[in-house]
């Protein structure tokens, strides 16, 4: 059964025209306006107007070019998203905004004061999507030579993450006075130092921004492995899963809920949301036309290099009609693991290398959900009304079409079910999640004040 009354619905985007991988050569699909704000401003106003929940902007901090199709090909260059939220927050009320970040390739402190801004300036509609950086490119553009160890980004992660919340912790709720009268601008018996000194941190603090709308804007994790389970039942509010049936849903769920009740840590202080890939029309056969013609759009080479990144080997110089080469043992590998195992189920059924490749490339890691409104709204109703997903990330193919006709001919449908709200309740993203707010962990002791009048 449920654990909430109605499904949580996150618009998510990857690329500007859309989670296919070459969307962008559709004939419907955006140009040079994915470097504009009314593009984004349009997409966000649709799915408000349909009451979503949030946009969850994904992101990567380079070009995808290892294999060398990332420039020419894909559809990799984006706007840098801290940014593009803060100007979307501007001309918007009640929707959310899940912005990614790296924990690899910044610092605690830069990280706190600017998600503190953001929720400060949306009034509590923030959330950070907490990534470690798996791309060598990425790597190459902060002065290393190679991937930083998987094990060594999880634990920068782990420690990342306790700096963070202990700077938004550093000012206590009532902390702000800009008493006039006193002069005192704040009370300094509510403002914290850190004296943070960790394995890969040394931070004094406290943030110089005061305790923000939510005490913690939400946090995200997205990725499936072990460490990433770990980490996101450890800190986070809210999990982007990746599974492709009822029965991996199910047994993925049960695996979140046991990690959960070991930290003590009920289920209903989590948020699982899978993804999935929603291709809606008029009838399931008009579905069926739409997505093969984004298939038709797909290049061997892109998908090559897609598999190639995903399983950490060159696919180029091997045969493409032939069986994929022996794959790095997950244990070792500094790259994907999620993206990986997933490669190697794959693998297992048989298919070539040209086939595996298309095939991911295509469809991605998570479910299609093709047809009707109605058949749409069946497929996202049976995983919720069983209790395996609290909502979805929805993965729409191609933008800005796709985006539209889920939000004017699902989302109605799912609120005829009562399955989703009608109207926005009051207050924050994390109320309206019906997660905790937060207390600051200084809250009930003193130590080291800072002096602030």
């Amino acid at each position: 059964m449920p654990s909430r009354q109605h499904m949580v619905l996150s618009a998510f985007f990857y690329n500007p025209q859309g989670d296919h991988r070459l969307s962008w050569r559709h004939d419907n699909a955006p140009k040079r306006e994915i470097f504009d704000l009314d593009y984004y401003r349009k997409l966000v106003e649709a799915a408000e107007q349909a009451k979503l929940d949030t946009i969850f902007i994904a992101d990567h901090l380079g070009i995808w070019d290892t294999y060398e199709s990332g420039v020419a090909h894909y559809a990799n260059a984006r706007l840098e998203p801290l940014s593009l939220v803060s100007a979307l927050a501007a001309v918007t009320k009640d929707i959310g905004f899940i912005v990614t970040a790296s924990t690899s390739y910044t610092e605690p402190f830069n990280i706190a004061r600017t998600f503190a801004s953001m929720d400060h300036i949306s009034k509590g509609r923030v959330g950070w999507n907490v990534v470690t950086s798996a791309l060598e490119e990425e790597a190459r553009n902060f002065g290393l030579d190679g991937n930083i160890r998987h094990a060594t980004r999880y634990q920068r992660a782990g420690e990342f993450l306790d700096v963070v919340k202990k700077l938004w912790d550093s000012w206590e709720d009532d902390a702000l006075l800009i008493d006039k009268k006193s002069g005192y601008f704040a009370d300094p018996s509510k403002i914290h130092y850190l004296d943070h000194a960790g394995e890969h941190f040394k931070v004094r603090g406290p943030l110089n921004v005061a305790r923000s709308p939510q005490g913690h804007p939400l946090l995200v994790q997205a990725g499936s492995s072990e460490s990433g389970k770990e980490l996101a039942t450890d800190h986070t509010d809210v999990h982007f899963a990746v599974f492709k049936s009822e029965e991996e849903g199910r047994r993925y769920r049960a695996d979140i809920n046991q990690r959960l009740a070991q930290k003590g840590r009920a289920p209903d202080s989590f948020v699982l949301l899978p993804g999935v890939l929603p291709i809606v029309a008029a009838s399931r056969d008009e579905a069926a036309e739409r997505h093969a013609a984004l298939e038709d759009l797909m290049i061997d080479r892109v998908s090559i290099d897609l598999l190639s990144s995903w399983s950490g080997v060159d696919l180029s110089s091997y045969p493409l009609d032939g069986p994929l080469p022996e794959l790095p043992d997950e244990s070792t590998f500094d790259g994907w693991r999620t993206w990986l195992n997933i490669v190697k189920n794959e693998a297992n059924k048989g298919l070539t290398i040209r086939q595996l490749a298309r095939k991911i490339a295509n469809t991605g890691s998570v479910p299609i959900l093709s047809g009707s409104p109605v058949d749409v709204a069946d497929q996202l109703e049976a995983w919720f009304v069983a209790g395996i997903a609290d909502g979805y990330n929805l993965m729409f193919p191609l933008l800005p079409d796709d985006w539209i006709n889920f939000t004017q001919s699902v989302v109605p449908e799912l609120q005829r079910r009562g399955l989703f709200r009608t109207a926005y309740e009051p207050g924050t993203f994390r109320e309206r999640l019906g997660l905790r707010r937060p207390d600051s962990q200084f809250a009930r002791g003193v130590a080291n004040p800072a002096s602030t009048c």
